[in-house]
């Protein structure tokens, strides 16, 4: 892979991490949101929890792949 196309790909993950931080910090609103009102949706609120942790994992793995442990 040359030089200019891993910038491409670079920049292409830091543009989807930031897509996927935003959408954490959504479903993060609305968990609160849900939990906020009288009769939360225990359903929903679990299915919004677990898209959330999916989408931790999947930061968590585009952060990698940008900063690569360097061992010292």
């Amino acid at each position: 892979m040359n030089v200019s196309s891993r910038m491409e790909t670079q920049e292409v993950l830091r543009v989807k991490l930031e897509v996927l931080r935003r959408e954490h910090r959504d479903l993060d609103e609305a968990i609160a949101a849900l939990h906020e009102g009288t009769a939360a949706d225990q359903l929903m609120l679990r299915r919004l929890k677990k898209r959330k942790l999916s989408l931790k994992d999947q930061i968590r793995d585009i952060e990698d792949r940008l900063l690569p442990d360097i061992i010292a």
